[in-house]
């Protein structure tokens, strides 16, 4: 009886483990100039045929950075409207990326479809918007540090800013699920410390709070050490904390990225 429980726990984890991943809020977002000065939507098609809404804010000048935010696993755009003020502010133009499933997007998320949202991203900025990749700072959140890892692989850029990263989703879903086989269930890996030890030329910048109580701080110094880095440590920050999601540190390890 209880192997036949124990099987089905585990079947249950490997059928719905993306809803334990992936949060996506849909609904309606408002549109973009009512929630960000300067922030016009645009559309972002994928290669498996999706149009993504998304948020941009174009750079005050023809030579001035572009961060590109990948973001955490929940919330939509709406929710990252101070961060991208703060990027504006410091001169920064911002495209923020909702990914399929999100924000009233079709679709629904994968390690593989987040993929294909970050390519429509750097599509768009650099054959729309004809930002060159010398201009472009990607900023990935949490899980959105896997997204940005493995776009940099694909289409390096100038620099990189990675908050609050994890070593791999395996590590960190080992640590919050010890009684299960994570390694062996987990369909989405986003290996972040292998993709960064296997970039070339692109600088990395990593950021975490103390008090990070989803990714171990540990974790994201491992991530330090492989960008061969210092880790940037927000002190008494926890995961979801306002200072760590658009506090002065953030925003200026970005700008200072994008110099």
């Amino acid at each position: 009886m209880l192997i036949a429980v124990a099987a089905l726990f585990v079947g249950a984890a490997w059928l719905f483990q993306r809803q334990l991943i992936y949060l996506p809020m849909g609904g309606d977002v408002p549109p973009a100039a009512e929630a960000l000065d300067d922030a016009t939507d645009v559309t972002l098609r994928t290669a498996d045929d999706l149009a993504l809404s998304a948020w941009y804010v174009p750079p005050p000048a023809n030579d001035a950075p572009v961060v590109l935010v990948t973001p955490g696993n929940a919330g939509t755009r709406y929710y990252r409207v101070p961060l991208a003020r703060g990027f504006a502010d410091a001169g920064l133009g911002v495209l923020l990326l909702e990914y399929r499933g999100y924000g009233g997007n079709p679709g629904s998320p994968s390690e593989e479809g987040l993929a294909l949202d970050a390519d429509a991203a750097y599509r768009f900025l650099t054959d729309e918007e004809e930002i060159g990749p010398d201009r472009l700072v990607y900023f990935g959140e949490s899980i959105g540090a896997g997204v940005a890892t493995s776009l940099a692989q694909r289409h390096p850029p100038a620099a990189m800013v990675l908050r609050s990263p994890f070593t791999s989703l395996a590590d960190v879903g080992a640590r919050h699920y010890p009684f299960l086989p994570v390694r062996l269930l987990l369909k989405d890996r986003y290996p972040i410390v292998s993709d960064v030890e296997a970039l070339d030329g692109v600088p990395v910048t990593v950021i975490a709070g103390t008090r990070d109580s989803i990714v171990p701080l540990e974790q994201s110094q491992q991530v330090a050490d492989a960008a061969g880095t210092t880790l940037i440590e927000v002190a008494d920050a926890d995961h979801n904390d306002a200072i760590l999601n658009y506090g002065p540190e953030i925003i200026e390890a970005v700008r200072r990225a994008g110099m």
